[in-house]
């Protein structure tokens, strides 16, 4: 039971993160963030939030560091949305799964065209 409540917090954060990204946080390197999932412990005290972000990988490491110096604003603007009795400490990570999918395809592409 408490696996599927932490999945449904899961995608309440995701689509609320979402909403604060694009409309709360004024920094201006968190314009091009996705939220891409949101893994929330069982207990509902930790939750890592997985964002891709568009650009260089400079620019992705600076938008990571922007997330987490807003953490403390971030995690006040979650409670105030979500009702939980306790809101989940958050991580930020990067997503390096669509990186991953591409480079695949880009080889199975290269492959292909070999043949």
């Amino acid at each position: 039971m408490s696996q599927m409540r932490a999945q449904r917090i899961g995608e309440q954060m995701k689509k609320e993160l979402s909403d604060i990204f694009m409309r709360e946080v004024k920094d201006p390197r968190v314009e091009f963030v996705t939220v891409t999932g949101v893994d929330v412990t069982g207990d509902l005290q930790e939750a890592t939030v997985y964002v891709t972000v568009l650009g260089e990988p400079e620019e992705q490491e600076d938008t990571i560091k922007a997330l987490r110096k807003a953490k403390g604003f971030i995690r006040s603007e979650i409670g105030k949305r979500i009702q939980v009795r306790k809101t989940p400490n958050i991580e930020f990570e990067f997503d390096e799964s669509i990186d991953y999918g591409n480079r695949i395809e880009r080889l199975l592409k290269d492959l292909h065209k070999d043949d």
